[in-house]
């Protein structure tokens, strides 16, 4: 596995967060140092209190509900827990949906542009969603 990942979501759907967030926590546990770059519509279901849910893109979304599969947010907690994830919201987004860092769960970092999010991918592989 690489010595370090970085992933960016931006899709708002329950696949691709799900997926997101699997990859994450597998990397963590295997030793990879990961770094998270939340934007665009992906940025919404991580503010505090949030009830709405992903919308599904498909037959598994939708079986990911009903089989009450771990949810998105507590594997991105579980692998920052481990210690080698930083999951970093995207400054311009939080400016357009008017949401500050407090607004956010704990587990995010200070917020970060992409043009430093992107200075500093060195070797990394690079995933996107």
């Amino acid at each position: 596995m690489a010595q370090n990942l970085r992933i960016i979501i931006t899709s708002g759907t329950r696949e691709k967060l799900q997926m997101a967030a699997m990859i994450t926590a597998v990397a963590a546990a295997g030793g990879t140092e990961v770094a998270v770059f939340v934007s665009m519509n992906a940025l919404l279901f991580f503010r505090r209190g949030n009830t709405t849910e992903p919308s599904s893109e498909g037959e598994v979304g939708r079986i990911l509900t009903t089989k009450k599969a771990p949810s998105f947010l507590d594997l991105f907690r579980q692998a920052v827990d481990l210690g080698s994830v930083h999951i970093y919201p995207c400054s311009m987004a939080l400016d357009v949906l008017a949401v500050g860092p407090p607004d956010l769960v704990a587990y995010m970092e200070a917020p970060m542009g992409l043009t430093k999010f992107l200075s500093e991918l060195d070797d990394s592989h690079v995933l996107t969603f």
